[in-house]
């Protein structure tokens, strides 16, 4: 057989990982919703609004020229900003030049970060309920997403079922606090048992905080990094899409150890080039002029939210899980019409115009099939109405 031949007989085919790709439910249920003119409370879009600094300093950027490419980990303004954050709200003393990498979100972040840190092979713990990039990131990379379950109601950690989980192909824990979707806050106890197991094991800690400021009940975040022991061993991720309301924007931060900093700021802007340059004016700006008032107010005007929609949900006998973290609330919607998640949300969609993603979205399969994740980082009369509609199941 000839090399044309052989060059004919051969097929064009997709990736051996993007047979198992399936689209995201929250992508699919934003869809469905923009379709029948619904109320989205599926994706944490966060449509409150911007901050009047940040967005007027993006706009300045602009208008002052500030759109080329900027150094690959980001301008100085904005990493001393994120230091002076770290050290004045988590007490830590971080270098901006040597530890701060300005990236394109935390997705951005977390992709990078397991570029240069993991193999095809290793393993990584995930505590379930999880996020599904986190898990999709790291088997687009052929690292195999490890989970562990947390007990419900209050998703807590189980450190045997943890424990167990551990292989010698074990490479980093995943910690999501406060995590989407369940919005748990990992504790002081658990943070620090955590650290013991990593130590033990010489493991990474990847920690995702991109809902930091979100906290309830006069809740507190712990990160990772300001515990005794774990700073080198910590790879901190957090960003400004929920904080300043900019989810469009894709402005995100990763901290890390120098030893391993520049292996991933050269893996984002191999991905990236580098953050959006105006909008790194726009939240240096934030993060300069915005006290500690602001923090403040947006967690009360969430809880406010949060406290309205638990209210609504269980008025109409879905029963939310109360996050104490976050903007979004998981509810036991065994009453609904459908033989699992995606089927009760597509119920919920059509009899009230309201979209939430299926529990399952966030579980092993079979798990979270009588579960919907809702959002309520919304403006008020979105929300307002998304509440009025969910009246319509009585």
């Amino acid at each position: 057989m000839t090399q044309t031949t052989l060059q004919s007989a051969r097929q064009l085919s997709l990736s051996e990982l993007a047979p198992r790709v399936l689209q995201s439910e929250i992508r699919s249920m934003t869809m469905e919703c923009d379709r029948i003119g619904g109320v989205n409370l599926a994706q944490g879009v966060c449509d409150t609004d911007v901050p009047v600094p940040v967005a007027e300093a993006a706009h300045q950027a602009i208008r002052d020229g500030y759109n080329i490419y900027t150094r690959l980990d980001g301008i100085p303004r904005l990493r001393q900003a994120i230091a002076a954050k770290l050290r004045d709200d988590r007490g830590l003393s971080v270098d901006p030049d040597r530890e701060v990498l300005v990236t394109s979100g935390a997705t951005g972040a977390f992709h990078a970060a397991a570029m240069a840190l993991l193999n095809p092979g290793d393993e990584v713990i995930l505590f379930e309920p999880f996020y599904g990039y986190h898990a999709n990131t790291l088997a687009s990379l052929r690292v195999t997403p490890v989970i562990v379950p947390l007990a419900a109601p209050e998703w807590a950690l189980d450190l045997d079922a943890l424990r167990a989980a551990i292989t010698p192909r074990t490479r980093a824990l995943l910690i999501n606090t406060p995590a989407n979707p369940s919005g748990k806050i990992f504790t002081r106890n658990e943070l620090t048992a955590l650290g013991e197991i990593a130590a033990e094991h010489n493991l990474f800690l990847f920690t995702d905080e991109i809902y930091e400021y979100f906290l309830y009940d006069n809740a507190r975040h712990l990160s990772p990094a300001m515990l005794p022991g774990l700073r080198e061993r910590t790879i901190l991720m957090s960003g400004f899409s929920k904080t300043f309301a900019i989810t469009g924007w894709r402005l995100g931060y990763l901290v890390a150890d120098p030893q391993w900093l520049g292996a991933i700021s050269y893996f984002h802007d191999l991905l990236y080039v580098c953050a959006p340059a105006p909008f790194q004016h726009g939240a240096a700006a934030g993060l300069e002029q915005l006290g500690p008032d602001f923090y403040r107010r947006l967690a009360l005007d969430h809880q406010s939210r949060r406290d309205r929609l638990v209210t609504a949900l269980t008025d109409v006998g879905l029963t939310p899980h109360i996050p104490p973290g976050a903007y979004y609330i998981l509810a036991d919607v065994s009453r609904l019409e459908g033989g699992n998640a995606a089927k009760k949300a597509r119920h919920l969609l059509a009899r009230t115009g309201v979209a939430a993603v299926a529990g399952s979205a966030f579980f092993r399969p079979g798990g979270g099939e009588n579960l919907l994740r809702f959002c309520f980082a919304k403006k008020d009369a979105d929300l307002d109405e998304a509440c009025r509609r969910l009246k319509n199941l009585d």
